[in-house]
């Protein structure tokens, strides 16, 4: 039916302006005529109808009038389960006032047909549930963590997680793209192996074949070797598999792998001005480039702005233990942090220094691999170093030892059966350069950015001592 008076009749949306991003609708609108997405919501007002569709992170509401559609077909439309996947035709419009709860807020569909394609199931929470987080200040319905990893494809479908696997998948890009510009190459290295990577402890046996192999702890030995073959600067992105029992909020038995391995030219502190440089520029593509999901994210996990400094902030790791014992914690000279005492420091440096992120140089031998290059005047320490993020652990690396008999050495010291690592130390009989490299952690990098609490957040389907499904 037209209105009588033309003037309030609603203007319809031309589908070139959305093609020329006018629109946001754009993600939603498969033409001018027609929108597919999942029932996020409905209701039925009087005679009138009103849907929610969501298409990805995005949702448009789709208005069901009488003077439109029969009342039956209203109510059936209505009555269309969450999460169906419809598709609605009519026309698009502009909507007289804004609608709230939608992204779409200046745009409506007027409908004239709702047909369901692909039916759901009632799904054991809806997607506005778990949109809230489970200190939800109203006193609203939620969604607890476990139930959302063992419904996890619904608790992806949620835009906060949407955003999360964006920004992780821009860290893991603008980590890539920072490498491949200085030089480095990418390599893939073997995740079955035949020997445990970092000396027997905390490794996945797995038969093969006739004989027994191992997931691999990390790529250190093959990134050394690539090293040890003039590759000179190399970096990997893969999974790294770990069989430790730890439930902690930081800790999973898979997870995703930033390596990088590179030559030295004189000094192994070369490597901290590069991983000072690397980092800052992930922090400011992340902060630059996305706005709109770092401010979807922050709605459900607020978090101070991470701070972060022109210049590198690296102390040594006596310094640090100096720092804390200042503050009244109790620390030996060679004890290992624990995860309370890396806050503790965290807390401390983020006030002196004013940032989040830093470095602790000179580790103590006691608590680093055989191949980490002691400090050649105090050998009870190493070239080695973490760094931390938000006073937590991110990046693990250092110089690593170059020669055939100093690498045997110290595998026997820590225990090592040499036999078993015969490939890797061969590589190193016919010469191999001073060289350095780091891990990080893509999972943990990505909750302590965003203050996630709980790296299993941040991982898409984790795994950890007590979760192997889905």
């Amino acid at each position: 039916m037209t209105p009588k008076n033309q003037e309030e009749t609603p203007k319809t949306i031309d589908q070139s302006e959305c093609m020329q991003g006018r629109l946001q609708a754009c993600r939603l609108v498969d033409d001018d005529k027609k929108i597919r997405g999942r029932v996020h919501n409905s209701r039925l007002v009087g005679k009138k109808g009103f849907i929610v569709l969501r298409r990805r992170d995005q949702t448009v509401q789709v208005y069901l009038a009488p003077e439109n559609m029969a009342q039956d077909d209203i109510r059936a439309a209505v009555a269309i389960g969450k999460e169906t996947i419809v598709e609605a035709t009519g026309e698009m419009v502009e909507a007289k006032t804004p609608v709230s709860g939608c992204t779409q807020k200046e745009t409506e569909m007027h409908a004239t047909g709702v047909r369901v394609l692909f039916p759901s199931e009632q799904p054991p929470f809806t997607i506005e549930e778990a949109s809230r987080t489970e200190d939800d200040e109203k006193k609203l319905s939620t969604v607890a963590l476990d139930t959302r990893l063992n419904n996890r494809v619904l608790d992806l479908r949620t835009p906060v997680s949407h955003a999360i696997m964006r920004i992780k998948a821009r860290i893991e890009t603008e980590f890539q793209k920072y490498l491949w510009e200085h030089g480095f190459l990418k390599i893939n290295t073997p995740k079955l192996i035949g020997a445990a990577s970092e000396g027997g402890a905390n490794v996945f046996r797995v038969d093969y074949f006739s004989s027994q192999a191992f997931l691999a702890q990390s790529p250190q030995l093959y990134k050394q070797m690539a090293i040890c073959a003039d590759m000179e600067r190399v970096y990997e992105i893969g999974p790294v598999f770990r069989a430790e029992t730890s439930h902690s909020h930081r800790h999973l038995t898979e997870y995703t792998g930033l390596d990088f391995e590179m030559v030295i030219k004189e000094d192994y502190h070369e490597l901290c001005d590069f991983i000072h440089g690397l980092l800052t520029h992930i922090f400011r593509r992340v902060e630059e480039d996305a706005k709109a999901d770092l401010q979807t994210v922050g709605a459900s996990f607020p978090a101070e702005p991470l701070l972060y400094t022109a210049k590198p902030v690296l102390l040594t790791y006596s310094e640090g233990l100096e720092l804390l014992r200042n503050a009244g914690h109790e620390m030996e000279d060679f004890e290992d942090l624990s995860t309370e005492k890396e806050r503790a420091l965290g807390a401390i440096v983020r006030e002196k220094y004013k940032t989040d992120f830093y470095g602790l140089d000179k580790y103590p031998t006691a608590v680093r691999p055989f191949y980490a290059m002691p400090d050649p005047h105090d050998p009870r320490y190493t070239n080695s170093y973490d760094y931390f993020v938000r006073g937590e652990e991110i990046i693990s690396g250092g110089q690593r030892i170059h020669t055939y008999a100093q690498l045997v050495e110290s595998a026997e010291a820590k225990g090592i059966d040499t036999e078993k690592i015969k490939g890797y130390l061969d590589a190193f009989r016919y010469g191999a350069p001073l060289h350095g490299g780091i891990g990080i952690g893509l999972d943990r990098l990505t909750m302590l950015m965003l203050n996630l609490k709980n790296i299993r957040r941040s991982a898409m389907f984790p795994r950890d001592p007590s979760r192997i499904f889905p």
